[in-house]
């Protein structure tokens, strides 16, 4: 059984829109464009990660990220066979997970570098790394400035084998901001550094979605697109390569029904009738993802029209204003994509509700099924 509101992923868009940023990294950078790390963490933003790492598996990708040692493992039972990455910190984490599913660690502490180096002399294997500096984010990974102190231990492991060195940008979708060319210029110095202390990482990255669109001196060696590959240009950016929206939020009318003027709709009494008014009922609300401010401020698709969400978006239903539209019940509602000749973009239903195109997508609830096209 499959409940009105899903979600339609499509594996070819998906596909595609990887090809067209290998292309597309090709044809700026031909002498030696860089490889693609593909990220599927956070259940591939919310698209549904094996499925989706597999159709990239497909399309060429050769290594994947996620979050953390659990995500891993997830992909590893759904059939994934590429590298995978595992970008999060492991201080918590089952670490018998790297070796059981042959994952890629990244080190941004001390603590982990001990904890790893500790699991691998107890597993009996040397393990491949990728390091992570702190070029000002102050979130993970050894600062910049303290390397020559903090690495040389980590370095000289007989268990641990430095694969890959890179950063995290905090800014690259702010371009007024000055701390996207500060952390480009600091992890350039800490490059510098880590040569000196004798290590040569096989590769180099540092370039997320924004950093992809936004300079190509941060490509290095491989880059990180996420946002990108599920077809969403991060704002403001904008984009060149040719990409679709891979996911289609869609549910169905399950009641219409008339309003006096002066009667009202949805908790709280928020929307208030001016006029007779034709409300459609769809049975998704907060429990699925949407998110509350959407009520008054968003839309949705039904026949091919906008539609306002009006009253509050429910735990299991939101309303919409569908007066002087002919609706019936069964009819398709979009959420997220097109219908005819409209579309609601996620940037816009972001835009609306004041948050990240990406919050919105990985908000998209479990009980949502996913329906694979």
């Amino acid at each position: 059984m499959i409940r009105p509101t899903t979600a339609r992923i499509d594996l070819d868009a998906l596909k595609a829109n990887y090809r067209h940023i290998v292309e597309f990294l090709a044809a700026e950078r031909p002498e030696s464009p860089p490889g693609v790390i593909a990220v599927v963490k956070a259940n591939a933003y919310g698209h549904g990660a094996g499925q989706v790492a597999l159709a990239l598996e497909e399309a060429g990708a050769d290594l994947l990220a996620c979050a953390d040692i659990e995500e891993g493992a997830a992909l590893r039972a759904a059939g994934v066979k590429a590298e995978i990455l595992v970008f999060g910190a492991l201080s918590v984490s089952d670490l018998d997970g790297l070796f059981d599913c042959r994952l890629t660690p990244t080190i941004s502490t001390p603590g982990a570098a001990h904890a790893v180096q500790a699991a691998a002399v107890r597993y009996k294997q040397k393990l491949r790394y990728h390091l992570k500096i702190d070029t000002g984010m102050n979130r993970l990974g050894f600062r910049f400035d303290h390397l020559k102190a903090t690495l040389p231990e980590l370095l000289a492991s007989s268990q641990l084998e430095l694969d890959a060195v890179y950063t995290h940008f905090a800014t690259a979708d702010v371009p007024d901001l000055p701390w996207f060319e500060s952390q480009r210029v600091r992890f350039n110095q800490a490059l510098t550094t880590i040569a000196a202390l004798g290590a040569v990482p096989r590769y180099r990255h540092a370039a997320n979605s924004a950093g992809i669109l936004r300079d190509a001196r941060v490509w290095l060696d491989r880059v990180r697109p996420g946002l990108l590959l599920y077809g969403i240009v991060p704002p403001p950016l904008a984009s060149t390569v040719p990409l679709a929206p891979v996911m289609t939020l869609v549910s169905r009318v399950v009641a219409v029904k008339g309003m006096r003027a002066g009667e009202i709709t949805g908790y709280g009494g928020h929307f208030t009738a001016e006029q007779p008014t034709t409300i459609a009922i769809v049975p998704a609300g907060y429990a699925d993802g949407l998110d509350c401010r959407l009520a008054g401020r968003g839309h949705v698709l039904i026949r091919g029209k906008r539609a306002p969400i009006v009253g509050s978006v429910c735990m299991d239903m939101i309303m919409a204003d569908v007066t002087g539209t002919q609706v019936s019940p069964g009819d398709e509602v979009v959420i997220i994509g097109k219908q005819d000749a409209g579309e609601i973009a996620v940037r816009e239903l972001a835009a609306a509700i004041g948050t990240i195109p990406w919050e919105v997508v990985c908000r998209v609830g479990s009980r949502i099924q996913r329906v694979y096209e």
